[in-house]
């Protein structure tokens, strides 16, 4: 049976059983990271279940959250055949890999990927957006937006990550993420129940603030 190598370690992890052996698939826990940026790119992943982090570091060391993925999703782009960004698991997560020779041998599997890369480019056309034009407050209910299932009017988010992760993501400071989340709960827009659980009041309002991206 193929085998899986485990980007961390360097060793070796067995598909589980009754896995597609062209498809191997690695099951991974939370806040592990899969890939580290500028290592060699020898696979794209796609997730098959559970949420994803793609970040960035800057000269200064400094963390750009780039992007977030759940199921579905594709990562593991390339620039001069080294990742362009590492990735961390935020919650256990079942991730398939695909070798990158194997786009060239299979076109189905290449245009499939290539469908989900242009959904998430459009997502990240909306990012660039948020970071670019929002206040804090907007981009803070933009995200817990983005975190809601379509057709859900109020309810409680279970947050995956942390206030500094959400800062990273949203190109703001710790402080200035705590100040949002707590000027959110004064307006009565969310109730703050726990330190990963959010509860919203009024879609609505949320995205009228938000701008309704």
């Amino acid at each position: 049976m193929r085998q899986i190598i485990d980007e961390r370690t360097g060793g070796t992890v067995r598909p589980p059983h009754g896995t597609d052996p062209h498809c191997p698939t690695m099951r991974v826990a939370a806040h592990v990271t899969v890939l580290h940026e500028g290592d060699p790119a020898r696979r794209i992943m796609e997730v098959v279940d559970g949420a994803v982090m793609l970040s960035k570091l800057l000269p200064d060391g400094r963390r750009q959250v780039v992007e977030l993925l759940g199921p579905g999703d594709v990562f593991g782009l390339a620039h001069s055949d080294l990742y362009a960004c590492s990735a961390e698991t935020l919650t256990p997560a079942t991730i398939n890999t695909h070798d990158r020779s194997a786009l060239e041998r299979d076109p189905v599997l290449a245009a499939r990927l290539l469908r989900r890369f242009e959904a998430q480019l459009c997502v990240m056309h909306s990012h660039a957006l948020v970071l670019g034009r929002m206040s804090a407050l907007e981009r803070v209910a933009f995200f817990l937006l983005r975190l809601m299932p379509e057709g859900m009017v109020g309810g409680t988010l279970h947050l995956s990550m942390t206030r500094q992760e959400i800062a990273d993501f949203l190109g703001l400071t710790l402080e200035t993420v705590s100040r949002a989340f707590s000027e959110l709960k004064r307006r009565g827009l969310v109730v703050l129940q726990r330190a990963d659980e959010v509860r919203i009041q009024d879609r609505g309002s949320m995205r009228r603030l938000a701008g309704a991206l």
